[in-house]
């Protein structure tokens, strides 16, 4: 059974890092391409970044870019977002996905796999 787990999130001041991980277990994803997406009450899951399942090219949305990085960690079981110079409106539920395509894809629709969620909240 295909499982991603997040983990990391919390309560944050405006301002400061959070560095979120997912545990992926299950099956080989080595060369699936990763992504991270949010949700924020009353709005659509919106992606955040991700990740080539082969090499390791990185995307991001404008809102996050040069203040979020992801990255892997070794065999590819685990993907992390780091996230520093919070904002109140990075306040959401971050879930990671796995998509069985080697690009990157925008949309939530294109991963097949999803974990739980993990809440991050940051406070002005």
């Amino acid at each position: 059974q295909v499982q991603l787990v997040e983990s990391g999130g919390g309560l944050v001041q405006t301002g400061g890092s959070l560095r979120l991980s997912c545990a992926a277990s299950g099956r080989a994803f080595s060369s699936y391409a990763m992504g991270w997406f949010r949700q924020a009450p009353g709005k659509e899951r919106e992606f955040v970044g991700g990740i080539m399942g082969i090499g390791s090219s990185t995307y991001y949305a404008d809102s996050v870019k040069g203040r979020f990085t992801i990255s892997r960690g070794n065999a590819k079981m685990t993907l992390y977002l780091q996230m520093n110079s919070l904002k109140p409106e990075d306040t959401a539920v971050y879930y990671c996905a796995a998509s069985s395509r080697v690009a990157v894809i925008r949309s939530p629709a294109g991963y097949e796999h999803w974990g739980q969620g993990t809440q991050v909240t940051v406070s002005s």
